[in-house]
């Protein structure tokens, strides 16, 4: 990834074009964001948490195509007048039921909702937003006695921090005044919802850049000892009106508390000295994202703290649903592995939240989204109750025979390992500055790239190139047999072929980044590329974008071996050169080029998650 950053910065010094480096930034773009016993509970203080996400009620009524699914919809309900904002309420009151009932005969007693700022009153707030917040207040209570009703408690997400106009005028950059707002949110949010039982903090990551309305979220803490002072302050609150306070460890690299999700030091400052009842660490099982090739991530074992593991059962970077893309093995091999985590109290899973995508099948609401549903049944399976994969499938409400369920699953899984993600630059544990790089690489979110660009970068990675095209013909091959399994287990065999027609096009695209170009190769994926857009047509939900780009860049193997050495570290422990170089002088040199030629960063760039800046904060 940051060979490419490298490429673009000091390329553009000796000439290259305009061209090579928009490709050579789009791919630094999808590296960078794409970057137990019978039960795992240990502690007799705490009781059992299983979290799930239930923001799908919500999306229903929602029509903007392109979806930003890491929180709800606010802007659509803000434009609502009073009788549709009511209608559409209700149509939520009616799925949330469906959902809580679902998600409790499974195991789940805790759902999360979005959030406290949209929900917590407070008097400095414009006309605007306190009307706002007062309607939120009378549709969410119902909500919440609905959800404790089917047996679940509720819990709000909350970033630290979110601000309306009138609020960031009013603070500023403070940090004194936008702690004591933080402080008096949640004293307000507890005091109105008794309902609530608890809140999950967010540091590490904001709104997208997407978010245009009255409340938007920044990141404001920067540093651990940032962090450790403001939970040393929050927490009393929490203690005092006996509410849970789950702390994500979750970052994206931004600022000197961008590596808390994966280095240790980072996360000891963070926690020292503290220890309070109400205090619970939620960390992603890996290093990155949602991602396989991933190991247990190490800070699992570096406090005594009480901690969740967060899981995805909807993959949003493996297509969302739309196909079948089974996670048992690898999350069976990880409940291993967590059995000699200290004071392991539960499990968050992300059922339905992730991601910019079109795809919008939605987990125990719309019935369509049974291979998300497969997922979370067999996870809960096995971290509450800890089943093996093979009597977590046994025990799914299917009618079908299991023995064939579980081999068309299983070779999902395989398919998903072999084809969707390149072994051989999977299994490289590789980091650039806080950002430990993710496995995967030419697929982001719903855009596949084939590019020259990628062609040179995979096979400084890829040596047995043919044994790489040779593995991703087998699982062609495996696909056509999953066809035939969905037939006889009555699942939907129509995912199955959109499975195959996509990962056909990743297949055809490891002869071309493996083999001698050729114009051969060239037209098959243009071809494949067009059958794919007549088969699934424009506007359909369930199209990944397809981007070719065959124009060839002025890389050679001996700048992308350099860049790798000097930029890119295969363990996590930083080096001083790159404190220097990797910290410091690329921060100035992006911003730098970013002001000077703000063209060459490609929209996808600038327009996705948080933007590619905050890399380089």
């Amino acid at each position: 990834m940051p060979i490419l950053l490298c490429i673009v910065i000091f390329g553009s010094a000796v000439g290259f074009s305009l061209a090579f480096a928009r490709s050579a930034i789009l791919l630094l773009t999808f590296l960078m964001l794409a970057t137990s016993s019978s039960d795992p509970v240990k502690s007799k203080a705490i009781p059992p948490i299983y979290l799930i996400d239930a923001i799908g009620p919500f999306f229903p009524g929602y029509r903007k195509h392109r979806i930003n699914w890491s929180k709800l919809p606010w802007q659509h309900f803000e434009k609502l007048d009073d009788d549709a904002f009511a209608e559409e309420m209700n149509a939520v009151e009616r799925d949330l039921a469906v959902f809580c009932e679902s998600v409790a005969q499974i195991g789940f007693n805790t759902i999360t909702l979005d959030d406290v700022p949209h929900l917590a009153p407070h008097n400095d707030y414009e006309a605007e937003a306190q009307q706002q917040i007062e309607r939120n207040g009378k549709a969410f209570r119902k909500l919440f006695r609905q959800a404790q009703e089917a047996g679940v408690d509720v819990y709000l997400t909350m970033d630290l921090m979110t601000f309306t106009p009138a609020m960031r005028e009013k603070i500023g950059g403070n940090e004194k005044k936008q702690l004591n707002f933080a402080k008096e949110l949640l004293e307000n949010l507890f005091q109105e919802f008794p309902e609530v039982g608890g809140v999950i903090l967010r540091i590490g990551e904001s709104d997208g850049v997407d978010i245009q309305e009255l409340f938007r979220s920044e990141l404001v803490l920067k540093s651990p000892a940032m962090v450790n002072h403001w939970l040393k302050e929050l927490l009393p609150i929490f203690e005092r009106f006996e509410r849970r306070c789950v702390f994500r460890t979750w970052t994206v690299g931004a600022h000197e508390v961008g590596d808390l999700i994966w280095h240790h030091a980072t996360l000891e400052k963070t926690v020292d000295g503290i220890d309070s009842p109400p205090l619970v660490l939620s960390m992603k099982h890996g290093e990155s994202d949602f991602f396989r090739y991933l190991s247990l991530n190490r800070n699992f074992f570096v406090s005594s703290l009480p901690k969740i593991v967060e899981l995805q059962t909807r993959r949003e970077y493996e297509g969302c649903g739309e196909f079948p893309s089974f996670i048992g093995g690898d999350y069976e091999q990880l409940a291993c592995d967590m059995r000699h985590v200290p004071n392991l109290v539960g499990m968050s899973v992300w059922c339905q939240t992730g991601g910019w995508t079109p795809f919008r099948r939605l987990a125990f609401i719309d019935g369509e989204a049974v291979w998300t549903e497969i997922n979370t049944f067999v996870a809960i399976r096995m971290f509450r109750y800890g089943e093996r994969v093979e009597e977590a499938v046994a025990r799914l409400p299917l009618d079908c025979d299991k023995l064939d369920l579980l081999e068309l699953l299983r070779l999902s899984e395989e398919v998903v390992r072999e084809l969707y993600y390149t072994p051989d630059y999977a299994r490289r544990r590789l980091y650039f500055r806080r950002v430990r790089i993710p496995p995967l690489v030419g697929v982001y979110w719903h855009h596949i790239f084939v590019a020259h660009s990628l062609k040179r970068f995979l096979s400084h990675f890829v040596k047995e190139r043919e044994c790489c095209i040779r593995s991703g013909q087998v699982a062609m091959a495996k696909i056509r047999r999953m066809r035939q399994l969905a037939l006889q287990c009555d699942l939907p065999e129509g995912d199955i072929e959109y499975m195959e027609y996509t990962f056909g096009i990743l297949a055809l695209a490891r002869e071309y980044f493996f083999r001698p170009f050729d114009e051969r190769i060239r037209k098959e994926l243009m071809a494949a590329k067009k059958a794919y857009k007549k088969r699934y047509p424009r506007g359909t939900r369930v199209r990944y974008t397809v981007a070719l780009d065959f124009n060839r860049t002025k890389i050679n193997n001996r700048f992308i071996a350099w860049s790798l050495k000097y930029l890119v570290r295969q363990a996590p422990t930083y080096r001083f050169s790159e404190k220097i170089v990797g910290m410091r002088l690329l921060s100035f040199a992006y911003f730098f080029l970013k002001r000077s030629r703000p063209k060459m960063i490609p929209k996808l760039a600038r327009k996705s998650a948080m933007g590619i800046d905050a890399i380089f904060k």
